[in-house]
């Protein structure tokens, strides 16, 4: 029998350096397993070898979060998705976070990737989804663009699942803003079951506060944008400040302080993930984008850090 080498766990590693920042590509999932700027690590990543915990820096398409019961309606038709949450009886964050996305171009300072998914059982649609990330002077850059190249209309949602972190700052001591004025109310099962307005209760992040033993696991929206359509979620100490934005296309802000990983993961890091929909979004219709066949829908985001002094 010939001998080999297997592959690492998360597949092809794709590293893309510029401006005193890097960033690692991974093939499986099509996600990032770590960005650094100035030789520090402010994702909090994974190593090559191992699955990414919590969905560690994964794109999640063509839906983010849980549908109930893994069952929905589009365009009067019934469909029933996999249960891949079977403990709380959902389907979760899509159906292309294990999958092999496959070199598209690379420069030193950019690479895009992309992936042909199939029509499946309960997702009988055909997409192209391509992701590009690219480090420059203001940081890193993550544009998505999916093609419907169907017969058919396909719902689709979208959001990213990193995981950031202010080496020696513990997640109880982050100042944490997030420029949403309501947020989602959960069941047991992370379903929503209403929404509520933030105002000055513990869930109000729209100033700068510190996290302190607060749990979060939250879906925030009803978002405050800049002149230009963006939105972000600021996590700071006393010297640095972590930027995350979103295009107009990111309509949810989902803010999770890491607390049911598992060992050292265990509130380490806070993830930040820009979502265009809602939880259960294929269930309510809200902000569920449709892509018509040959139509490209297409959304950017991106992480700026910043040192005082």
């Amino acid at each position: 029998m010939t001998n080999r080498t297997a592959p690492p766990l998360s597949g092809t590693q794709w590293t893309i350096a510029a401006h005193g920042q890097e960033a690692v590509v991974v093939e499986v999932g099509g996600g990032l397993r770590a960005y650094r700027a100035d030789g520090v690590d402010y994702l909090d990543g994974y190593a090559q070898d191992e699955l990414p915990p919590g969905s560690s820096g994964q794109v999640l398409a063509p839906w983010p979060s849980r549908i109930r019961d893994g069952r929905y309606t589009f365009a009067g038709v019934a469909y029933q998705l996999p249960l891949t949450e079977p403990a709380k009886h959902n389907a979760i964050h899509g159906l292309v976070a294990w999958q092999r996305w496959r070199l598209v171009e690379r420069s030193e300072s950019a690479v895009l990737i992309e992936l042909d998914l199939p029509p499946q059982v309960g997702y009988p649609w055909q997409l192209n989804l391509r992701t590009r990330y690219s480090l420059g002077p203001d940081g890193l850059r993550v544009d998505h663009e999916v093609t419907n190249i169907g017969v058919a209309a396909a719902p689709f949602g979208l959001a990213a699942h990193p995981y950031f972190r202010l080496p020696g700052t513990t997640v109880d001591d982050l100042l944490l803003t997030v420029p949403g004025h309501s947020r989602v109310l959960f069941d047991a099962r992370l379903l929503p079951i209403g929404a509520a307005k933030v105002a000055g209760g513990d869930h109000d992040f729209t100033e700068a506060r510190r996290i302190g033993a607060q749990v979060l696991d939250n879906a925030f929206g009803d978002v405050d944008r800049d002149a230009d359509g963006t939105s972000a979620v600021l996590i700071s100490d006393a010297t640095r400040t972590l930027r995350v934005w979103g295009g107009e296309a990111f309509k949810w802000w989902v803010v999770f302080t890491s607390d049911t990983l598992h060992g050292d993961r265990q509130r380490r890091a806070v993830a930040v993930e820009p979502q265009t929909c809602p939880p259960d979004a294929f269930r309510s219709g809200h902000d569920v984008i449709v892509i018509e066949p040959g139509d490209t829908w297409t959304a950017a985001w991106g992480v700026q850090v910043s040192v005082d002094g």
